[in-house]
């Protein structure tokens, strides 16, 4: 009687693909996030956004600034010159050929890819669609820095004097995003250091500052004369 044949050998098991098929939706919720240069056309977002950091800040009763007084008062000089906004924009698609926003020979946008477990539920979308640029594009944040100097270093510098992300695009990673990107405009520009102050109620935020490498000037005080205690010296004081 002749031997059985041996049982056949099991069939191999087809490895996965090592990327993910053309056309096929990526693992999570990408977000293509892009910092960029302000321009005129961004005055009423961006006078929106600081009205909601008066309000987080619970500042509002200082806050008087007006879309006019913004327009006659930034975009006044080249970008670094003197004042100058970095816009935050997300989007869940990459972003085309952008004539109006890429038009700048001092600064070329910067894209970054975020990839998220959830989408974000942004509930005033329609308000802060960016203007100019697709239906999908949306303002999430800004940074306002200028130039001041350091005696002591003997270099010019950046001072941050104000750094926003709105609620629902906050500990994703934006901030750092727009921090970062001063930062390193610094470092290209041969700048000595980049400096900002914090409320010291906001431990969420110098937590984040010292996370980046940020040191906190405890010693320090801020001194400011303003509103009629400032008008007086322009009466004779």
């Amino acid at each position: 009687m002749a031997a059985a044949a041996p049982p056949p050998p099991p069939a191999p098991v087809p490895t996965p693909p090592s990327t993910v098929p053309e056309g096929s939706t990526p693992l999570g919720f990408p977000v293509f996030a892009r910092i960029r240069l302000a321009q005129p056309t961004d005055v009423p977002h961006i006078h929106k956004l600081i009205h909601q950091m008066a309000v987080f800040e619970r500042l509002t009763h200082l806050f008087s600034a007006t879309e006019a007084s913004l327009s006659s008062t930034l975009f006044t000089s080249p970008p670094f010159q003197s004042f100058t906004i970095f816009i935050l924009e997300v989007s869940s698609q990459p972003y085309v050929e952008d004539i109006l926003h890429n038009n700048n020979p001092l600064y070329e946008p910067r894209v970054q890819v975020v990839n998220l477990d959830l989408p974000i539920d942004d509930p005033e979308r329609v308000t802060f669609r960016s203007t100019g640029s697709s239906s999908d594009v949306v303002i999430a944040g800004f940074v306002l820095f200028f130039p001041n100097y350091s005696t002591f270093l003997g270099k010019p510098g950046f001072y941050v004097e104000d750094l926003f992300v709105r609620e629902c695009y906050r500990r994703k990673g934006f901030g750092r995003m727009l921090l970062s990107a001063v930062a390193k405009q610094a470092v290209e520009m041969g700048y000595g250091r980049v400096e900002w102050v914090v409320l010291d109620w906001n431990v969420n935020a110098i937590k984040f500052y010292e996370e980046m490498g940020a040191k906190i000037l405890q010693e320090w005080r801020i001194c400011r004369l303003t509103g009629d205690a400032l008008q007086a010296y322009g009466n004779g004081h």
